[in-house]
Formats: C-alpha cells, structure tokens, sequence
C-alpha cells in the first residue's frame, strides 16, 4: 500500500521538552522506530508539521542585533530541510534496502484571503499571557490561547498546488521513501508576471498532505500527533474518543481551529475523494492504527 503520512510538530517536539537539537533527534529516532515495520511492507511518502521549530528559528531571527528577521518563507525552508535531514537519516539507520530521499517543497499558496485576515496556524513555544502580550507589542505579533497558555499565530493558507508534484510521482514510482512537504512545504505565490515569490505564511500540513495523497491515489492517510485520537466534546466531561467514524458523523462536531480541526477537515477531503480510510492517532500508536487497535479510523461509508 502507499500510505502517506503526517508527523505533527508537536510529536517531534513535545510541549514542555526543551528545544534542543538534541531532543528533536531522540525524538526523531522514536518516531521512526514506529514508522519502521510501515516502511518494510508498505510504499511510504513522509510529511512532517513544523510548528515548534520554525517558532523557535523566527524568536532567533528576531533577536539578531543589525539584521532584519528573516522570512517566513525561508525559514520555513530552513525547517524543512533540517527536520527532514534528520528523518531521513534516521530511516536509513533503522530501515536496509530502501532508498530515501528528503525533498525541499514549494506549495503554491494564494498571497490573500481570508486566512491572513484571521492567522490561525500556531508556531514556536508556550508562554504566559502577560509574556505573549510584552512579545506581541515588542515585535508585532498575534497570540491566542492554545489551551491554557498562548502561543504565536501566522496565516495558514491552503495549499493549491506543489511545484515538484511530477518528481514526487517519479520517486513513489521508483519504490523510494520520500520525505516531503515538511511544514506543509515552502508558500510561495505568483506575482502578475508569473515568477514566484515567497508569502509571509505557514502552510497547513495536514491539508497539504491531503492534498498530495489524493493526487497520488494513496490507499491510507495517517497523521500522528501527540494524541491518541480525535475526541467528541474535548474538554468537557462529556468527552470521548472516535475510535471509527464516517465523514458524515464527524460533521456534527466542532474541533478546535489551529489543531485538530485541519486534521479532520484533511481525512474528511481524502476519505470522499479516494474512498479509502484516514487514520488520527498517537506517533507511537503507527503501528497499530492499520490493525484498527488505537486511534481514530475514518472512512467514507455508512458502518466505520
């Protein structure tokens, strides 16, 4: 089967680890150790969130003395490709025989709209509400609760195509182990002359891995965070996990924006274009998601 996958930000930098090289890198190895019995049966294209790290690199940016911080667009490449040289490294220790490739990717985006009127998508660490005020004016960002700290937003525009779409089909064809898209891939836009130009965004990962699994016919969708499913009701004491579900019953809840609901509105976009099963769950559970023994299944027809 050709499965694509989305490692969520937050699996590979846990809240409240430091953000050290370091810890990336042992999580990383854990992450890939639940990845390996996938990759030796199966076709595996690998995306991977960014939200922590490309937080981190903008607060640094920010902080250099003489120099104006960089963009988002390049850090966003910056973080692509340092994650996805340590994901691809750690395949190539842990997995024989198989050939791997990391992909910087360019996800053409529209440079306007309403995802820049209300950022959504949060980036970089957790901090205190009199903290995320002080930075907000010092630096002119936006911050929102993410749940009971806050955190910085960006624009997060949906994805409408990737430039290395044709030699993405070309590696998957050749039986390699991509690993592409991280951070949803770099925004970029076009200007009035057709030549392409960085956007001040970051793009939803989710989407964008929708977005390439559906392109590619792939059999399975599964984007593992740092929870072990999707929840009905979250946070109240009437919540509950969705361990199989259909499209059309998970349209009569409501998800948190900026976290699960892009999750759920990517399986949903798969499940009805392929008809083929969406899987929500722990990184460690990988595993056991295709066996239906954690997380959520989502799929299209009336019976989950």
């Amino acid at each position: 089967m050709l499965i694509v996958i989305a490692l969520g930000g937050n699996a590979l930098l846990k809240r409240g680890e430091k953000m050290d090289a370091g810890v990336m890198e042992e999580n990383i190895k854990a992450a890939v150790a639940a990845l390996a019995p996938l990759a030796r049966d199966n076709q595996l294209l690998i995306t991977h969130g960014n939200g922590p790290q490309i937080g981190l690199l903008a607060m640094q940016s920010a902080t250099y003395a003489g120099a104006a911080p960089y963009p988002m667009d390049v850090l966003g490449a910056e973080t692509e490709g340092m994650i996805g040289y340590l994901i691809a490294r750690e395949l190539h220790n842990q997995i024989s025989g198989k050939n791997i490739v990391t992909l910087l990717t360019q996800t053409i985006v529209n440079s306007s709209g309403p995802a820049y009127d209300s950022p959504s998508k949060f980036v970089g660490p957790v901090f205190s509400r009199e903290q995320a005020k002080t930075i907000g004016n010092e630096r002119h960002w936006t911050f929102k609760p993410d749940g009971g700290d806050y955190r910085r937003v960006v624009p997060s525009p949906e994805p409408c195509s990737i430039l290395e779409m044709p030699v993405i089909r070309q590696l998957i064809k050749a039986n390699v182990i991509v690993v592409c898209a991280g951070g949803g891939g770099i925004p970029v836009a076009h200007d009035q002359y057709g030549k392409l130009h960085g956007v001040e965004a970051v793009v939803d990962k989710d989407l964008a891995s929708a977005w390439l699994a559906m392109e590619l016919q792939a059999d399975v969708l599964m984007m593992l965070t740092d929870v072990d499913g999707v929840y009905a009701n979250w946070g109240t004491p009437q919540q509950h996990l969705l361990e199989k579900v259909t499209v059309g019953e998970l349209e009569k809840y409501r998800f948190p924006q900026g976290s699960m609901a892009p999750k759920i509105e990517a399986a949903c976009r798969f499940v009805r274009c392929e008809g083929a099963m969406a899987f929500v769950g722990k990184l460690e559970d990988a595993g056991k998601l295709l066996d239906h023994k954690a997380g959520t299944c989502i799929r299209f027809g009336k019976h989950a």
